[in-house]
């Protein structure tokens, strides 16, 4: 029996988080619950070297007791970190593009993922474009393709990874592979151009293609929604999201009873 947890979307920096308290907290949670893997989907701050130090310093709390694995997602990928490094890093800790055992029977798949603009409804492909160039936060990271190039990418090497698998696999990635948790407002364009970066609905079509997976862990969309099940596969986003002036996304008053309500925890046998 294997115990493991998935969170997503802290954004301690935005949140603006007493990180030696959320390390206490989350530390405790994680030893007294048995987690013997926890994973990160990504966001953890606007820079990748705070986020690999904030892992490296949970790990040190946890000890051998639990390892602690994480992704990049797009505020992760924001400073501090080029794109081969975010493709090619030697950090036992980040694991995008990798197979991690869980035991004799499962594996994670882990993936940083990207997005196509597929999810856009009604502005065309190229609106979307401008508007990440012009206004959005990803405007700011370094990519030596286009943002179709580099879903393509991350396609193939998630397909590569499955072709080889045969265990029951959970896929982690970043960027949401459905759009059921969409929004799309008739009276807010810029709202339907933020959902053509919201994902690719390429990888749920890639998905259902393989009845190794058994479920899919994703974030960046910051919606509590159900856990839903599509073509025999669960999804379930674990965005723990913002709360300040603006918004409110958080599921509780306090941060880390709102990760504690996002967690996806799994007791794995066979």
């Amino acid at each position: 029996m294997t115990k493991i947890a998935f969170s997503s979307d802290n954004h301690f920096d935005i949140n603006k988080q007493d990180l030696p308290a959320v390390i206490a907290a989350q530390t405790e949670f994680l030893l007294t619950n048995a987690i013997e893997q926890y994973y990160i989907g990504g966001d953890l701050f606007n820079d990748f070297l705070k986020s690999t130090a904030f892992v490296e310093q949970l790990q040190a709390q946890l000890g051998h007791h639990t390892t602690v694995y994480f992704i990049a997602g797009n505020h992760d990928m924001g400073r501090h970190v080029t794109f081969a490094e975010l493709e090619n890093n030697p950090n036992p800790h980040y694991i995008h593009n990798q197979i991690v055992p869980i035991n004799d029977h499962w594996q994670v798949i882990a993936n940083n993922g990207w997005y196509d603009y597929s999810f856009a409804s009604g502005p065309r492909k190229e609106d979307v474009a401008v508007f990440k160039r012009g206004l959005y936060f990803d405007r700011v990271i370094q990519q030596p393709m286009s943002d179709l190039e580099r879903t393509d990418l991350s396609l193939h090497q998630i397909e590569t990874a499955l072709a080889k698998a045969t265990k029951k696999t959970i896929i982690l990635q970043h960027f949401a592979p459905i759009g059921d948790d969409l929004a799309y407002p008739a009276d807010d364009p810029r709202w339907l151009m933020i959902n053509g970066v919201m994902g690719s609905k390429r990888y749920g079509e890639l998905f259902k293609q393989y009845p190794v997976i058994k479920k899919v862990i994703y974030g960046h969309t910051h919606f509590t929604v159900p856990v839903r099940v599509k073509d025999a596969i669960t999804y379930q986003n674990v965005s723990v999201g913002y709360n300040h002036h603006r918004l409110t996304e958080w599921t509780a008053d306090t941060f880390i009873q709102s990760w504690i309500n996002k967690l996806s925890i799994m007791v794995l046998t066979d």
